[in-house]
């Protein structure tokens, strides 16, 4: 699961030089902590070729209650929610790192180990005039699976758009293991056994 990713400078730039055509609003951005129901830059494949918009994190819940923030890739193409908005609106969320939290409550960073920016697969639809998005999750690798059970399904900068256009590549996305992230914790609990 996916519930709370950092986006900084770093990222900006990074979003400037994928999209040089950038809405001063845009580059208003704020730096920081991106929660759920909170608007994000993700970069769509709307029009002729990636653009980059503004959209709110979550999808309305079952009966108005809560925000879906999330899609299993394992069940996306399954699940009423989200089978057209990943079929025909599928985005990209960019973010400098992820947080998870383990059993404890404790809070794990995750980034790559590169230092670059991590792209994470999503997928968004129209909600009141407005469009919304949800990230993709996959079942974690062993960088991440020692935390939680579940991670952001990560895409690589050169499967960006594919991701977007390329209709054959959604299946193998959607069952792709991401690549190893590098952990930092400021605590972690020893086992003495």
């Amino acid at each position: 699961m996916c519930g709370r990713y950092f986006v900084d400078d770093v990222v900006f730039s990074e979003i400037e030089k994928i999209v040089p055509a950038i809405c001063a609003d845009i580059q208003k951005q704020q730096a920081g902590d991106i929660y759920p129901s909170r608007k994000a830059l993700v970069l769509t494949g709307k029009g002729q070729g990636l653009s980059v918009e503004e959209m709110l994190w979550g999808f309305p819940g079952y009966y108005q209650k809560g925000l879906l923030i999330n899609a299993r890739a394992e069940t996306v193409l399954e699940r009423k929610t989200f089978r057209d908005s990943v079929l025909h609106r599928r985005c990209i969320i960019p973010a400098g790192h992820f947080y998870e939290w383990d059993s404890g409550k404790n809070k794990a960073t995750f980034l790559r180990k590169d230092g670059t920016v991590l792209y994470m697969a999503g997928c968004y639809r129209r909600f009141e005039n407005e469009d919304r998005f949800v990230i993709i999750t996959t079942q974690a690798n062993d960088s991440v699976s020692r935390v939680h059970d579940r991670m952001p399904l990560i895409l690589e900068k050169d499967e960006l758009e594919a991701w977007l256009y390329d209709d054959h590549f959604l299946n193998f996305a959607l069952n792709k293991t991401p690549a190893e992230l590098e952990k930092r914790q400021e605590y972690e609990q020893l086992s003495l056994f």
